[in-house]
Formats: structure tokens, sequence, C-alpha cells
């Protein structure tokens, strides 16, 4: 039995065309600024986001908290959407390296200007820690896959400004909400200070992340990444997979997509939870009744069978296609599912 594994998109394997390309990557000491496979990488991403510079990093996880290092002081409060990856899933570093505190805002991982406007807390305020920053994760991951409205993103990012508030936005799946939603890179970012892109999700690396933003912005991110941990060498070997990802590996996202919204119509014609609304890229959230099984055990009916997703809490489950998943071994999944569901 063939074993399909959705627990994530960072589960790919390089193919062996991205390989051959890391192999012969010619390379040299980032540190020194002297990788030109680096190099050419990071200022691929900077044009194609839009921004003056862009570094290269381990992961995703380090982008973020290097994106908070820039845009925020010890004892400072950041909004978020609802379950954000910024808080979810980052063991707390947002505290451990910064020093900030988080509010939440808003529904599903989206808020509104209007939300910004109800939960920014002033500076200089004897009792309150002072907002400073908004982060934007697109797409939103714990949302289902969600995509974030164009022009909500905008109108937050305005009255962001308004209030001298750090927009930062959590691009993880950045290249997904671009074929999703039919807009370039450039657009999406262009309202936010700080971007974060990763190419060890839907783009198939094997590692790499890059956060963006003016180029002084990024002179202080070079320091943070060396804090963090974060300095590497010879990376372009690294960074090679990243040109050849962008290459090859973008317009094809929208399979991806498709593959997901197949596995979302089959588990919603069962008694399983599943905003439809939601699946705009390649991850799948469903919720369980109490009346079914629980996510572990549905996880476990599924493993059985060959299909491998992730128990998101006692009660959610989450399938996240990707370019290592054929639309044939999606149908059988989503069929897996569904007889794990009902049991």
């Amino acid at each position: 039995m063939d074993r399909i594994d959705l627990r994530s998109d960072t589960v790919t394997l390089p193919s062996d065309d991205m390989r051959a390309a890391m192999a012969r990557a010619p390379v040299g000491d980032d540190q020194y600024g002297e990788d030109p496979t680096v190099n050419a990488l990071q200022e691929r991403i900077a044009t194609a986001l839009g921004k003056e510079a862009a570094i290269f990093l381990p992961s995703g996880t380090m982008a973020n908290q290097i994106g908070l290092k820039l845009l925020t002081r010890p004892g400072d409060d950041v909004l978020v959407g609802d379950e954000s990856h910024v808080v979810w899933h980052e063991s707390g570093a947002a505290a451990a390296n910064s020093g900030v505190q988080f509010t939440v805002i808003g529904h599903g991982g989206l808020f509104s200007a209007a939300d910004v406007r109800a939960a920014c807390k002033p500076r200089g305020h004897i009792i309150f820690p002072p907002t400073t920053l908004i982060v934007v994760e697109n797409t939103h991951n714990r949302g289902g896959g969600v995509v974030w409205p164009q022009d909500a993103a905008e109108a937050i990012c305005a009255t962001a400004r308004e209030l001298g508030l750090g927009t930062y936005l959590d691009g993880a799946r950045l290249f997904n909400a671009a074929i999703a939603s039919g807009r370039s890179l450039a657009e999406l970012a262009r309202p936010f200070d700080v971007v974060a892109v990763a190419l060890s999700k839907g783009l198939g690396c094997p590692v790499g992340s890059l956060i963006a933003g003016s180029k002084e912005a990024m002179t202080r991110a070079v320091r943070a990444r060396r804090m963090f941990g974060g300095a590497m060498r010879q990376s372009g070997i690294l960074a090679a997979a990243g040109l050849f990802a962008l290459d090859h590996n973008l317009e094809r996202l929208a399979e991806d997509h498709a593959n997901a919204r197949l596995i979302a119509d089959r588990v919603a014609a069962t008694k399983a939870v599943i905003d439809l609304a939601t699946v705009q890229s390649n991850i799948v959230i469903f919720r369980l009744p109490p009346a079914l099984p629980d996510a572990a055990e549905v996880v476990r009916r599924a493993q059985r069978e060959g299909v491998l997703v992730s128990a998101f809490a006692t009660r959610t489950v989450r399938a996240t296609t990707h370019l290592n998943v054929s639309a044939a071994q999606c149908r059988r999944a989503a069929e897996v599912l569904a007889s794990a569901v009902a049991g």
C-alpha cells in the first residue's frame, strides 16, 4: 500500500532535478556576502515582493521571530489573528526572544481595521502595554488555508500607519495566496513593512525562508539572524533549491488547491463540520462533533489505510496537499477520510 502523506506540505522530498541544481550551485561564504546563489535568491525574492532587500533564513519560524525583533521592543503588545502560527506553533519564542505579548482579534484568522482600532493600546499609558505591531498571516494555516482579502489587508495597513504601528506579513504560504487570488506577490506584500515567505512548504524545498523589507531593516535583520543562530556559510546549496522551485513549482500550486477542494467536498458530505468557504488553497481543516470519533481516532483509522493526516486539536483534523501527492491519491485519501469519520 502506497502511503499518502497529508500531514503537511513540509513533508515533500526534493526531486532529482532539484537535487541536481543544488549539487551544481556556485557557492561562497554567505557571512561575507560572497555566496552568489544566495545573493541571486535574495535579489529575486526582494524584487518579486517589491521590497528593497531580502535575507535567506533556515526556517519560517526564524523569519517570524526576526520580524518581531525588528518591529517591537520588550513589553510591547502585538495584534494577531485568531490561532496565528506565531502564537500557536513557535514554542513561546516571541516571549523568550522579543518579550512581547499578543492580543488576539477577529475570527478564523481574519480581522478588520475596525478590530485594530478597538484593540490598539496607546503608548505611554501607565497600565496598558503599548500596541506597536500588527501581524497578518496569509494564507492562514489554522483558518483552513483561507486567503486574506487584499482590500482588508490594505485597510489594516493604512490604519496601522495612521496609528503609528508596524506591519508584518507572515507569508509562509504567500505563494499559495498569490496563485489562489490571481494577485502578484508584490501586490500582496506592498502594504506591509516587513514580509516573510517560505520555500519549504508549497514550493517543495528541503530548507529555507526569506524575510524582506527596506535595506535598513534587512541590515538589522542580518544581525538578528546571527543572534538567533541562523547565520550560514556555503548556503547556496540550499538557496539553489529555492531558485529551482521558483522556476518550476510555483504555477503548479493550483493543482494542490484543486486537490484540497476535492478532499474537502468529500469530507463535507459526512457529518464532519467543514467551512468550504475557507478551502481556498491547499489546507483542509474539519471538526468532529461529539457524536463522531475524536481526531486521534480518525487519524488512526486513516493511517491504517495508508493516509496520514494531523490531529490539530481534540476534535480537529488537518489535511494538506502538496506536490508529492497526485489527484488520484487525493481522491483515495478523501474516501479514506470519509470512511474514518463515519466509522
